[in-house]
């Protein structure tokens, strides 16, 4: 069974058991914790320890694995740290960006594999997995680009973070791009987007069933791949929004994935 779960950016001022109580009551699964600095910063990479026993306790608490971690920057420093609070913590899998890196330009392309392949090497000494996603303006923004990065990347402990926002406001179909990528796919976040963009939107029309993305024909490639990995609603710019707001969207979102995974079989 797919699990779907939250990144806690969409609870940015809130504090962390205050986003997990209302992932669970959302009906979720799971969660992904936010290490974003000035977004969300509940798991601030420098200080982990200090925070470990408390995350790990409030994990418990709910029931909420985490089955993830949103780090952004890929520089080795905080890399370093996430390895470290991952594997303390029992969190899986560390999602990053591609950084300042430009589109179709080769050495920065050149430059951000070989840096993402001693990073990775780094992520399996520790036993997690490094994902990147996709993301518009960058060196990896299409699925050519990441079926390249795929290629320059082959470690095992490197894997793409497929969103299909950032795939369709590239001006390609989400689901076609999941197929193409999905054999390296180790995990998903999710969320709509209405119109090409730049930007997903605001966000409650980033919750899942509101926008433009054929969300379930993406479950539906997810499901007849196999894909048992994690599912994270990521939904951007809530920090200042009301509690109430913000698990209105988690809660909503909950309920289309849901039934979409359901349809295609998938839970």
């Amino acid at each position: 069974m797919i699990k779907l779960g939250v990144n806690t950016v969409l609870f940015g001022k809130h504090d962390f058991r205050t986003a997990m109580q209302h992932i669970k009551w959302a009906g979720y699964d799971a969660a992904e914790i936010s290490a974003l600095g000035g977004m969300a910063n509940h798991l601030p990479l420098e200080e982990w320890r200090a925070h470990a026993d408390e995350i790990r306790g409030i994990v418990e608490e709910f029931s909420l694995p985490l089955t993830a971690m949103e780090v952004g920057s890929a520089a080795e420093d905080r890399l370093m740290h996430a390895f470290e609070a991952g594997a303390a913590i029992g969190i899986p899998v560390v999602n990053v960006g591609p950084g300042g890196t430009k589109p179709d330009n080769p050495e920065d392309m050149t430059r951000l594999a070989e840096h993402l392949n001693r990073m990775a090497a780094k992520a399996g000494e520790f036993g997690l997995t490094l994902c990147i996603k996709a993301h518009v303006n960058t060196a990896v923004y299409n699925t050519p680009s990441t079926l390249a990065l795929m290629a320059a990347v082959p470690s095992p402990a490197f894997g793409i973070d497929m969103d299909p926002s950032h795939i369709h406001r590239g001006g390609e179909v989400p689901k076609e791009a999941l197929a193409a990528v999905i054999s390296r796919v180790r995990h998903v976040h999710i969320r709509d987007c209405l119109g090409p963009g730049p930007r997903p939107g605001n966000p409650e029309m980033q919750a899942c069933g509101r926008g433009d993305i054929d969300l379930m024909g993406y479950c539906r490639v997810l499901v007849q791949a196999g894909y048992d990995g994690p599912v994270n609603l990521e939904v951007i710019g809530a920090r200042e929004y009301d509690l109430t707001r913000q698990a209105m969207i988690a809660a909503e979102s909950y309920g289309y994935l849901n039934a979409c995974l359901k349809a295609c079989g998938g839970r």
